[in-house]
């Protein structure tokens, strides 16, 4: 299983929404609070060409953000994509 890492701000209700679906479907995943980190925020656009959070990847895989992981779950790939 590939490690999941989600880029977020505490306060972001789509940051809360896209860890809600992860823990529903019992996918374990490390939380990065990028809050008031310019630096690292710098590094996400570079590594996902995003400037919004959530960010998420799967294993050094950037998926996007919130509506994408809600594409994955609906079409039936997450496990297949974790794999």
């Amino acid at each position: 299983m590939r490690h999941v890492k989600m880029y977020v701000i505490p306060s972001c209700p789509y940051c809360v929404r896209a860890k809600d679906i992860l823990k529903k479907h019992n996918v374990a995943f490390e939380e990065i609070d990028v809050a008031g980190d310019r630096e690292r925020r710098r590094w996400l656009v570079e590594q996902s060409g995003q400037t919004t959070v959530p960010q998420i990847f799967f294993g050094e895989q950037s998926i996007g953000g919130c509506s994408d992981l809600e594409v994955i779950v609906k079409a039936g790939r997450l496990q297949g994509l974790l794999a």
